[in-house]
């Protein structure tokens, strides 16, 4: 067993600070290669507009994704990113957040990589209430795949792998973020790209898991899930005097609400402490500044109860 001794943990990392102050700043290694329309370019200009409003810079943040069109996202972008396993972004964002909880990290992906293979895994890091934000671009299909139903897929909905209608019921992945303990909860729209920048920065300052569900249109397969069919629809509940997102049975009410009206905006919030605030061995300081082994006297200490 090693033993080292207590030392002074190290500076952060300060050669790659940049003074981040437009959008170009935040361009990233390569240039996005979506279909002309998709939604998912709504998605990242606004996910860099949050980032200069939260004043968080590329070395401050780390995006992680799965597999999928909306995936290739990390590598768009100008600051850490990780592009991780079909559904598993969130167990690796999980890994760095506990490695490093002064990261901002952020997790995007798919209604298929998220709410499909990816499910338990959003299920368990809302419960345990990390400080994440995951943003999920929901087309209703399978884009990367070329049209096949997703888990949001709506009933009866022809697709490539369900022709003569799909016969599933539809994830709710409002009323679910909330079951599960998500402490903040929203839907966003591509079509209200400004509304969902401000969203996307109310989620990041967010102390907790955030579960922002992103109407992001697929221009080349879904044909119903339209950029005319959400703006027939789509409200933001901010505009609503009465609503309170912190009264839970006023959420659910909300979460359930689809079809002639889809609510935008936080459909849910919620105080309580986060894992890394409960976690005894990160309240020493992230993880990678913390030496190796144990100390002297933990090593005592453990021999003595051992003996």
């Amino acid at each position: 067993m090693a033993v080292v001794e207590e030392k002074t943990v190290r500076d952060p990392i300060v050669s790659t600070i940049i003074d981040v102050q437009t959008l170009k700043d935040l361009e990233g290694p390569v240039d996005p290669d979506w279909c002309p329309g998709c939604g998912d370019f709504a998605v990242l200009k606004s996910l860099k507009e949050a980032l200069i409003e939260r004043h968080i810079q590329p070395h401050q943040a780390l995006i992680v994704s799965g597999i999928g069109c909306s995936s290739n996202l990390p590598g768009f972008i100008n600051a850490y990113g990780i592009h991780s396993l079909h559904g598993r972004a969130l167990p690796v964002a999980t890994g760095v957040k506990l490695a490093n909880h002064h990261l901002h990290v952020i997790a995007v992906g798919g209604d298929g990589d998220g709410y499909g293979i990816g499910l338990s895994h959003l299920i368990h890091a809302a419960r345990r209430n990390l400080d994440l934000t995951y943003i999920v671009m929901n087309n209703e299909i399978y884009g990367l795949t070329t049209g096949q139903a997703s888990p949001t897929s709506m009933l009866d909905m022809r697709t490539k792998s369900t022709p003569f209608g799909c016969a599933e019921m539809p994830i709710n992945p409002i009323a679910l973020g909330i079951v599960s303990g998500a402490t903040f909860v929203a839907r966003t729209f591509s079509g209200d790209q400004k509304h969902m920048a401000k969203i996307f920065a109310q989620g990041i300052a967010h102390r907790g898991f955030s579960l922002i569900d992103c109407m992001s249109p697929c221009v080349t397969f879904n044909k119903v899930n339209t950029y005319p069919w959400f703006k027939e629809r789509c409200y933001r509940v901010e505009d609503e005097a009465n609503y309170n997102p912190y009264e839970l049975m006023m959420a659910m009410e909300k979460a359930y609400e689809w079809g002639a009206r889809i609510p935008l905006g936080v459909i849910f919030r919620a105080e309580r402490p986060t894992y890394e605030d409960s976690e005894p061995v990160l309240k020493q300081g992230p993880v990678v500044d913390q030496p190796m082994g144990i100390t002297r006297e933990m090593f005592d200490q453990l021999l003595a109860e051992t003996m």
